[in-house]
Formats: structure tokens, sequence, C-alpha cells
């Protein structure tokens, strides 16, 4: 099991940014797919962006155009940078692996490790 931990959650006005960071027990790069997720209060937990280990990226209607995701495999580390924040981005964030052979990991079934989360809050 791999251990993700977050870091760089917080509040923040809306129209600003945050950067969220999780590091990886393992050399990232034997995960071949990661991504962040997102819960808010009486929601389901969603997939806000995903990275492979080519770098093909995916992203949540909601959050493209203002979320950047990017993997530095040589710090077995993952991030997310969100720029415009809106109200509607308060959530708790979780970091996520999917087993090394999976190619995707844009739906909670095909995630294996869980970040503890952090929590952003964007108030308007």
């Amino acid at each position: 099991q791999v251990q993700l931990v977050e870091s760089g959650g917080g509040s923040v006005q809306a129209g600003g940014s945050l950067r969220l960071s999780c590091e990886a027990s393992v050399p990232a790069y034997t995960i071949n797919c990661m991504g962040w997720f997102r819960q808010a209060p009486g929601k389901e937990r969603e997939v806000v962006a995903t990275v492979d280990n080519r770098g093909h990226t995916t992203y949540a209607d909601s959050v493209k155009g203002r979320f950047t995701i990017s993997r530095e495999n040589a710090k077995n580390s993952l991030y997310l940078q969100m720029n415009s924040l809106k109200a509607e981005d308060t959530a708790m964030y979780y970091c996520a692996a999917a087993p090394y052979w999976r190619s995707s990991c844009n739906i909670v079934d095909h995630i294996s490790s869980w970040g503890q989360g952090t929590q952003v809050t964007v108030s308007s």
C-alpha cells in the first residue's frame, strides 16, 4: 500500500490561489496514474484532476482552465495548482494513486491508495 501525505490546504478568498502537494512513500515512477479528488460536506467524492506517467492529464469540467495538475517523479510528488478559486471549490481534497497496472484513475473505484486529506476553504 502506498502512503500519501498531502499538504498546502487552507483558507483563501474567492479569486485567490492555493497549491496542494502530495508526497508518496514509494518512487512515483512506479505509480502509473495519480490524481486529486475532493469531497464537500453531504456530497460524494469526485475527481478533480489526474495525471499518468506519460504526463497525460485530465480535468473535471468545473476546474478546467483554473487548476493545473503536475507530478515530479524525482521527488515522488504530485501537485495541484489552484487559481481563481471559487466558493464551490470548498472541500476536503485527497491525493490518490491507482494500482501500478491501472492506466486511468478518474473514478473512485480505480483508486487503491488515499491520502488523509487537506481542507480547502474559499470564502466569497
